[in-house]
């Protein structure tokens, strides 16, 4: 075959992928050599799409939606959750039931965690019938769960049926939305400081649980973006953005480098309007691991230039915490005692576990989806006894307010092991763990390196993050099983 030939058959398979179509089956003796590397936005096998034109749009169409209010989760318009009011997992679930014929593969796929439900249920079952019932909670956990599987499925769906201009949009898009979140913590923060009035009512109205006015409950004086609490932004910018830079820094660098911008100027941005401690905390373990997943060991330059980044790191991160009145009462009183909003997460966080110690079959199999309430009444007393130098009488009486509808815990670990015991967190964590060796060794296997140390920081990184956030259908994880087991095809076969 002529050199003139072969640029003709590479061209042409160029402009037909161009128009979002697949490239015809060439002979393998024709076939162009394919790159070795396929990043995010191109699906693992593309898929002809055969949907009649009102489908695909309609599909698009709440693809867009759903990038549009990801970065909305604590508004007065979402669903009342465990603290956050979530709109875009709604769209992505529609998206998901309208493109229902694709959904037999997608179960195949990902069999193991398209089963927990049943597991959840089971488990659930058992302190429902020997606990309590309480069928609004209990529904909205089972839903929550029933969120994060529709999430994992339309990501699949999306990223093997939708175009590869229409997936690099959508995160254009999601993008975008997070520009006009970071533009309404500006508004937030100005509205405080310059005492206007009208927009901070405006924006104070806006949320579900506001931090903006002095009065508020929750600690007031600071933005919240769009999201539940401040504290909420990490799980943003380090469970999405970040993920999404890494994924698309090779195949498309533009966008990869606008992400990098976007995550920096948020970053940055909150660090300086004093939105609280955990976005300090949580920028320099993502920083940390970014630095570690760009760093080569094999090279003395890679390792060199993680060096200095680390230093440069750690001298940031001490001169904000220095400035930080909140971190050095935390230096200067323990963290047990120095921070209100520490200690409340610490005690939320270990009461239900100390409850299911007094009672090791709920320990085991959990009080049931809903049942938070039973494990704080149970695990109250003692936990005020043990923990009896952990922040302020009032906070206790505050938890001893919980009620079903209100408990939370603040923390995806002691969900799970309060809704469906250690069974249920011990299934889980086995399934990604499973996914996450299988990863790394597909991209070990094919010399994948950067691959490989990318997959273990960034199960890592998410692992911390759900530490502080119990949602069960945010989109951090899903994203994650996602590429655990897709992206690896991605690197071992050829396209």
């Amino acid at each position: 075959m002529t050199r003139t030939h072969q640029r003709h058959l590479r061209d042409t398979e160029r402009e037909t992928q161009a128009r979002g179509h697949l490239a015809p089956t060439w002979p393998e003796d024709a076939r162009p050599a394919a790159p070795r590397h396929v990043g995010a936005s191109h699906p693992a096998r593309r898929e002809q799409d055969v949907r009649p034109a009102a489908l695909r749009w309609a599909s698009r169409a709440l693809l867009v939606l759903a990038a549009a209010l990801i970065s909305v989760d604590g508004t007065r318009f979402g669903l009342a959750m465990p603290f956050w009011t979530p709109l875009a997992p709604w769209p992505l679930m529609l998206y998901v039931i309208l493109n229902c014929r694709e959904l037999p593969g997608v179960v195949r796929r990902y069999r193991g965690y398209f089963l927990l439900p049943a597991l959840f249920v089971a488990l659930s079952a058992i302190g429902w019938a020997t606990v309590a019932l309480y069928p609004v909670p209990a529904a909205l956990s089972i839903l929550g769960v029933m969120g994060a599987l529709g999430c994992l499925a339309a990501i699949d769906i999306a990223s093997r049926v939708e175009g590869r201009r229409f997936v690099r949009a959508f995160i254009v898009v999601l993008a975008c939305a997070y520009w006009a979140a970071f533009a309404v913590g500006v508004a937030q923060f100005a509205s405080i400081h310059l005492d206007v009035k009208p927009m901070r009512a405006f924006l104070t109205n806006l949320m579900q649980r506001e931090y903006l006015s002095d009065a508020s409950a929750w600690g007031g004086g600071r933005p919240q973006f769009l999201f539940a609490e401040p504290s909420y932004i990490g799980m943003h910018l380090f469970g999405v953005l970040l993920p999404l830079r890494w994924l698309t820094r090779r195949d498309d660098p533009k966008l990869s480098r606008h992400l990098s911008v976007l995550v920096c100027v948020f970053a940055a941005g909150s660090l300086l309007m004093g939105v609280g401690v955990r976005i300090i905390i949580d920028t320099f373990i993502a920083l940390a691991i970014d630095i570690a997943v760009h760093t080569d060991p094999r090279r003395r330059a890679s390792v060199v230039r993680a060096v200095r980044r680390s230093v440069a790191l750690v001298a940031g991160t001490v001169v904000v915490a220095l400035a930080n009145q909140r971190i050095l009462s935390i230096m200067e009183r323990g963290m047990l005692v120095g921070d209100g909003s520490l200690s409340a997460r610490i005690a939320q966080g270990l009461t239900p576990i100390i409850a299911g110690v007094l009672q090791p079959l709920r320990l085991l199999v959990g009080f049931g989806a809903g049942n938070s309430i039973v494990a704080y009444q149970t695990g109250l007393d003692t936990a005020k006894s043990a923990l009896s130098g952990l922040g302020k009488p009032s906070m206790w009486s505050w938890i001893s307010k919980f009620t079903p509808e209100s408990s939370f815990t603040m923390s995806a670990y002691t969900s799970v092991i309060t809704d469906f015991g250690l069974v249920g967190l011990a299934v889980l964590l086995a399934l990604v763990v499973r996914d996450a060796r299988h990863a790394r060794t597909a991209c070990l296997a094919t010399g994948q390196r950067a691959e490989a140390r990318t997959y273990l920081w960034w199960t890592i990184l998410v692992a911390y993050l759900y530490l502080q956030f119990e949602g069960y259908a945010f989109y951090a994880l899903p994203l994650l099983i996602w590429a655990l087991r897709t992206r690896p095809l991605r690197v071992a076969e050829p396209v």
